[in-house]
């Protein structure tokens, strides 16, 4: 069948592959990959294949949709193994994730005993670790200085090389980073609707700060999720996400124990159309929960409950759904209801505090649900928040003003016009889950929302929402909002003035655009705007861009006055010292934008 989706690659692979060309053919595998991504693939069983010519058949052997070695690309040119095609087709087709490479979906759930008393030696990097990793750093900052522009498939595969070496020498922590600026590399490059240049910049940043500053211990991290037995749970349904990518569609939803724990059921599948991403996520909602005997609905779960017996979960709360564990659907709870309304008892400065922490712990490590808040507020309608024009959704949580936004960007999804619909309410209570967005004012990015105890207007929602509504997958009805509101509204909150941090951010962002050529050259620009840094009291973030700058310009010469270009291990770590700077302060400025005190 016609498929325009193209099978996953493990990482290896790319870097085998395009390591075999030669260098003419090099500086044409970018518009070669881009060329033969428009063509239609084929796909026979677990074999995707695209027509080059008449006669000529590229054939990419993927069990599992995964290409995991060098020779399941075959061509049938003259010129393969060593052709421009092959290359060119593990660079159009998607980067495999470390749970792909790993093992079938059956095998990840097996679990993986750990005695409680074992503590782990910090044995000293070897000399072959140590010089894989002192490798990876010099890649990784040749990948920094080259910018998105620059970093094309040549410099990706390079970067993957040095990755899978390090990979194979135990060092997962910093390979799995470098899979990730990969990515989101290919990601910015083609322009992908989910592409963030906060993000690849942070995902630069990570890398780097692995093959710079980690431990032994923590550059040897395993990144595969081990499922472990954690016996008889009842779990109570709290809401369902849509989860949307440009590779993959479906849905999360998040239960809660009696312990208060948070966890996740998940059903996410790759897709072949973006356009179709939300649709897809909307029907795995009504798709049954896979775990163990349990007959209902992902959609149905977020409202009911689950007892489960011989369950396992990973350490970031995602249930397993082996062959021994039994779940049968149970009564669920609401959200003013034990033990679910313990979530809204956490102080909010406390939550603040607790997802702000956790962007420092790998993501596979992070405790289910770390980066949510669960919030009282009032609406107070639409307004507009420092550093934008756009009016949003803002609304009263303990004194202060937040802005509320979309959890996804999305257009077919049904966040946009639900926060529409809410800010026609000003004075409507709300109970609210959100996820924390870091930014200088109170920002919450909604994923789900029920009426907030006690007296005053009420949203009225169908009785199969069971007075809670996924604010990505249904939609509020005019009838849905109450008709009698307050005389008076809480007064919005006025937002603090900021201090000029972006003069900072931009020049580190404009880097991973750019490359280390964005800011040679800009010495009179860099002087004034660490004057106002300066001025400000920003020191030290004013001391860092000037020395960034300087890095950037800091270039010898050969005797023909050409640069030289081969060594970006100074502008590398300049960079660095200014993000993870950036990092702490943005940081510190969130948490002291959200009310109250956390003692």
């Amino acid at each position: 069948m016609t498929d325009t989706r193209w099978p996953a690659v493990a990482p290896e692979v790319v870097a085998e592959v395009v390591s075999a060309l030669s260098a003419r053919l090099q500086k044409r595998l970018d518009g070669a990959a881009a060329k033969l991504a428009e063509r239609p693939v084929v796909r026979t069983g677990d074999d995707w294949s695209v027509r080059i010519d008449d006669e000529t058949l590229l054939v990419l052997h993927a069990p599992g949709g995964t290409v995991r070695t060098a020779d399941d690309v075959r061509c049938g040119c003259l010129l393969a193994p060593g052709c421009l095609h092959r290359a060119a087709a593990v660079t159009a087709a998607p980067l495999a994730e470390p749970a792909d490479e790993q093992a079938p979906a059956e095998e990840q759930t097996a679990v993986e005993p750990v005695p409680d008393t074992a503590v782990e030696k910090e044995e000293p990097l070897t000399p072959a670790e140590a010089e894989a990793v002192a490798r990876l750093r010099r890649v990784a900052a040749d990948t920094l200085a080259a910018g998105i522009s620059g970093a094309g498939s040549v410099q990706q595969a390079e970067l993957l090389r040095t990755a899978h070496q390090a990979r194979l020498l135990g060092l997962h922590r910093p390979a799995a980073l470098a899979a990730t600026v990969v990515t989101r590399l290919r990601a910015a490059r083609a322009a992908e609707p989910d592409h963030r240049l906060a993000d690849l910049a942070a995902a630069h940043r990570e890398l780097l700060d692995a093959a710079t500053v980690f431990t032994p211990r923590q550059v040897r991290a395993a990144a595969r999720q081990t499922y472990r037995e954690v016996g008889s749970l009842r779990l109570y349904g709290l809401f369902a996400e849509p989860v949307v990518s440009a590779t993959h569609a479906g849905v999360t939803v998040w239960v809660v124990d009696g312990d208060g724990r948070l966890a996740t059921v998940s059903d996410i599948t790759p897709h072949a159309d973006p356009t179709e991403a939300a649709q897809l996520a909307g029907a795995a909602a009504g798709r049954p929960v896979r775990l163990g005997d349990a007959t209902l609905s992902h959609r149905d779960l977020a409202r009911a409950g689950l007892a489960v017996q011989g369950a396992t979960r990973t350490d970031s709360g995602r249930l397993g759904a082996g062959a021994k564990v039994r779940a049968v659907r149970a009564a669920g709870a609401g959200w003013d209801e034990e033990p679910v309304t313990r979530l809204w008892a956490e102080p909010v400065p406390v939550q603040v505090e607790r997802a702000l922490a956790v962007g420092r712990i790998p993501h596979e490590q992070r405790p289910a649900g770390s980066d949510l808040l669960f919030l009282d507020v009032t609406v107070l309608g639409p307004g507009t928040v420092p550093g934008s024009t756009a009016p949003q959704l803002l609304a009263e949580c303990a004194g202060s003003t937040v802005a509320l936004l979309p959890a996804q960007d999305h257009p077919r999804l049904a966040f946009a016009a639900n926060l529409a619909a809410l800010a026609s309410a000003p004075g409507l209570p709300l109970r609210v889950v959100g996820r924390l967005e870091r930014a200088t004012h109170p920002r919450l990015r909604l994923l789900a929302a029920a009426p907030a105890p006690g007296p005053g207007p009420v949203l009225t929602l169908p009785p199969e929402y069971r007075n809670r509504i996924n604010l990505g997958l249904e939609r509020l009805q005019h009838a849905d909002l109450p008709t009698d509101w307050p005389e008076t509204l809480p007064p919005a909150a006025a937002f603090a003035p900021q201090p000029p941090f972006h003069l900072l951010t931009r020049p580190l962002e404009q880097a991973v655009t750019g490359g280390r050529r964005a800011l040679a050259g800009r010495s009179d620009r860099a002087a004034t705007e660490a004057r106002r840094l300066r001025s400000a009291g920003l020191a030290t973030a004013a001391q860092l861009l000037t020395a960034v700058h300087a890095a950037a310009a800091d270039q010898e010469r050969d005797v023909f006055g050409r640069l030289h270009t081969t060594d970006h291990l100074a502008f590398a770590t300049a960079w660095l010292a200014a993000a993870r700077y950036q990092e702490e302060v943005a940081t510190a400025l969130c948490a002291a934008a959200w009310p109250g005190d956390a003692g």
